[in-house]
């Protein structure tokens, strides 16, 4: 008999313990989030309208990025209090870190988060040049006179609602749902590339993206892909405000020549070393290290 799990999450999240989302479920969430998004335009349009222009989007941004996200999770939310009472669900974060611990587990995915985001760059010089329109409008979120707000964004904001959506609901639905690990992560990592919109972000997002999933299919905790998306996010707009900086579109640019790819060799060893590391994590639940929580009314 399954071991019975009592809910252990942040008391928000265990608002959604019950709604493990299939397949078809992903396009719902994704139209209730283009709903948020059209929301979210125009609470932003309104803001413009009343501060001007440029203090209308930075301000605006703070109230319309997270109304996005308000119609699929309450969707989601009302589906899990449905579904609670006649179903078992799984947890969205749970906490499987032994052998390794929390403490180096926090140590690694950190490192490896780091260290990916270092790799992507290789495959971002590659592509084509970034369109101007778009490079001053991921610019004006990591970098201008208003450190706090981009941070509150970029760093806080992004990291919660993100993982929530594409780990805590899309991977973890995927793998409630029997799909085969390895395309869960790959099929959760692709619903992360495009809710970036372009593929300047979704390219490194789509990298971290697998990297995310594996770490939440071997721990089941969301406090950790919540971690690495806050230190990929955090490191970025941290160097976006270092003028020696300002103007670098690839660390290409700050390490020519064999000491890039030295560092990029490091770094993808590194990176290969603590995966190893993570995959001794014992498979508790075959479909992945998220614990099981009954339903209400089971006996």
């Amino acid at each position: 008999m399954t071991k019975r799990a009592k809910p252990r999450n942040f008391g928000f999240l265990e608002k959604f313990n019950y709604y493990v989302p299939g397949v078809a479920d992903m396009f719902i969430l994704l139209a209730f989030l283009l709903v948020g998004a059209l929301l979210g335009n125009i609470v932003s349009l309104g803001f413009v309208a009343v501060l001007g222009r440029e203090a209308g989007m930075e301000y605006g941004m703070l109230v319309s990025y997270p109304l996005m996200f308000i119609p699929a999770m309450m969707y989601a939310s009302i589906k899990s209090r449905n579904n609670s009472f006649v179903r078992s669900g799984l947890l969205l974060d749970s906490n499987h870190f032994q052998p390794l611990g929390a403490a180096l587990c926090v140590l690694f995915v950190i490192l490896a988060t780091l260290g990916a985001a270092f790799c992507s760059d290789a495959i971002l010089s590659a592509m084509p040049e970034m369109p101007d329109w778009l490079e001053e409008t991921l610019k004006g979120m990591t970098s201008g006179d208003h450190f706090w707000l981009n941070f509150l964004m970029v760093s806080i904001f992004a990291p919660f609602f993100e993982e929530w959506l594409c780990r805590g609901m899309v991977l973890r639905g995927l793998l409630g749902n029997q799909v085969k690990p390895v395309w869960a992560i790959v099929i959760s990592a692709v619903f992360f590339a495009v809710i970036h919109l372009n593929p300047w972000q979704a390219v490194p997002a789509f990298l971290l993206g697998c990297l995310f999933g594996f770490v939440y299919y071997k721990t089941g905790s969301l406090k950790l892909t919540m971690l690495m998306h806050f230190t990929n996010n955090t490191f970025s707009l941290v160097m976006s405000n270092v003028e020696a900086f300002e103007d670098v579109e690839s660390w290409l640019d700050v390490l020519p020549g064999a000491r890039y790819w030295v560092i990029f060799t490091a770094c993808l060893l590194m990176i290969v070393l603590i995966i190893n590391a993570f995959r001794r994590i014992p498979q508790e639940h075959e479909a992945g290290n998220m614990d099981p929580v009954h339903a209400l009314f089971d006996e």
